[in-house]
C-alpha cells in the first residue's frame, strides 16, 4: 500500500515515523523545503522551526474532552519515544522533565483551585504556590502573586524532535523528497515539480500556503516569534521548568542559555501577518524582564520568527478526510509539537481501516 505524506514539519515527520513500524506500507514523504527544518534560521517556513516545544497538558485549563485527551496522550508518547528515538538514531532530543511553572499576577484563583481538584481526580497533579513558595523557590521571579507549578508537564526541543523523527523514518524505510513542491493533485494521484506520485493514500500535513488546505478550511497565519539569550551567569543552580507569564515562556537551554518566546496574536483586518521588526522583539523580552528582572542583562544570541496555522470558527487541529483517501491533518495553531502525536495515532487508525 502506497502512502505520500504532503508536509514534513513536526507534524508529517511524526506521522511518518508511526507509520513506519506498520508492515506493507510505502510512505513517501514530500516537502517544498529543500532541507529538513533547521536549528538557526532567523525566518522559518513552517511552524516547527518557530515552536518553543512547550507542552502544555495538565496547565491547561482543559478539564476534559478530545483536545485534553490529544494533549495528554502527546506528553505520554515523548516520555516514551524520546529514549527511543535517541537509541535508535544516535542523537540527542533536549527534553525538559521539570514541568512547567505558570505565573499569575493576580489573587484571583477560583479557576485554579477548581483544576486542582479536577486533576487530582485524574492523577495529574497541580500546586498552587504562594508568594512566599515561589520566591524560595526562584527569588529571581519578580511580580507574581502566587504561581501554578504542574510536574507532569514538559519541554522539547522541536527542530532537534523532528530530526530524529525523519532520521528514525528513514532507518526504517520511509523515502523523503525534500525540495519537492506539490503543483496539484488529481484524486490520489500527485504532481509534484520532481514528476507524478501514485498513491493509495494522501495524508496533507502541511500547514500555512498550502493551496490543497486554503480550499477545504478556512486556516490564517499567527506569529510565533522566539529569542536565544544568553546571561551573565544562570537564573539558577538547579534545573528549571518552564516558566511562563503573560504569555511569554522562557525556556532553560542549560548553562546560562535561554529561549524567550510568544505567540503573537492575531493577523490585522486586512487578515495579514506583518514580519516581526526589532521593536516587536523588544516588546516579548520586555514583558519577559517585567516577571524576570535578570533578563535585563541577557545578551541576545539569535532571534526566529515563523507562522502558525490557527483554524477559524472550528477546533485545533483538523483531522479530517478531504475526500476518499485524502485526509487532512494540520491546523495544529500553538500546539503542533503537542499534538502531533495523537493526530499520527489517528491517521494510522484510518490507514489500518481502510486496509481491512
Amino acid at each position: 500500500m502506497k502512502i505520500t505524506i504532503v508536509g514534513c514539519g513536526v507534524v508529517g515527520a511524526t506521522i511518518a515515523y508511526e507509520l513506519s513500524k506498520i508492515p506493507g506500507l510505502e510512505i513517501t514523504v514530500v516537502d517544498a523545503q529543500s532541507t529538513p527544518v533547521q536549528a538557526d534560521l532567523t525566518e522559518y517556513p513552517n511552524a516547527t522551526g518557530a515552536a518553543l516545544g512547550v507542552l502544555m497538558g495538565a496547565i491547561s485549563k482543559k478539564e476534559k474532552g478530545r483536545n485534553l485527551r490529544m494533549r495528554l496522550a502527546g506528553i505520554q508518547y515523548y516520555n516514551e519515544t524520546v529514549p527511543e528515538l535517541e537509541a535508535l538514531t544516535g542523537r540527542s532530543i533536549p527534553f525538559n522533565r521539570e514541568g512547567i511553572l505558570m505565573l499569575e499576577f493576580s489573587e484571583s484563583l477560583e479557576v485554579w483551585h477548581r483544576l486542582v481538584e479536577v486533576r487530582q481526580k485524574q492523577d495529574l497533579p497541580l500546586e498552587i504556590w504562594d508568594q512566599e513558595r515561589l520566591q524560595f523557590e526562584f527569588p529571581f521571579l519578580d511580580r507574581a502573586v502566587t504561581a501554578i507549578y504542574s510536574k507532569s508537564d514538559r519541554q522539547i526541543n522541536p527542530v532537534a524532535l523532528t530530526q530524529a523523527l525523519i532520521e528514525g523514518a528513514k532507518l526504517q524505510g520511509v523515502n523523503f523528497q525534500f525540495g519537492n513542491k506539490v503543483i496539484g493533485r488529481k484524486g490520489q494521484q500527485i504532481q509534484t515539480s520532481q514528476g507524478i506520485l501514485e498513491s493509495d493514500y494522501v495524508v496533507i500535513s502541511a500547514g500555512i500556503g498550502t493551496s490543497e488546505i486554503e480550499k477545504a478550511v478556512d486556516i490564517r497565519p499567527v506569529l510565533g516569534q522566539a529569542i536565544h539569550v544568553r546571561l551573565p551567569k544562570p537564573l539558577s543552580d538547579k534545573p528549571l521548568p518552564v516558566i511562563t507569564g503573560d504569555d511569554v515562556h522562557i525556556v532553560s537551554l542549560g548553562n546560562s542559555d535561554y529561549w524567550v518566546g510568544a505567540t503573537v496574536e492575531f493577523p490585522n483586518e486586512a487578515g495579514e501577518v506583518l514580519p516581526p521588526n526589532r521593536s516587536m522583539f523588544d516588546q516579548v523580552m520586555q514583558r519577559a524582564i517585567e516577571f524576570c528582572p535578570d533578563l535585563k542583562d541577557a545578551e541576545i544570541i539569535r532571534s526566529w520568527f515563523g507562522l502558525r496555522p490557527r483554524p477559524q470558527g472550528r477546533p485545533a487541529p483538523v483531522i479530517e478526510e478531504l475526500e476518499p483517501n485524502v485526509l487532512l491533518a494540520t491546523g495544529h495553531y500553538r500546539n503542533g509539537v503537542l499534538l502531533a502525536p495523537a493526530t499520527a495515532a489517528e491517521v494510522r487508525e484510518k490507514i489500518l481501516s481502510y486496509r481491512t
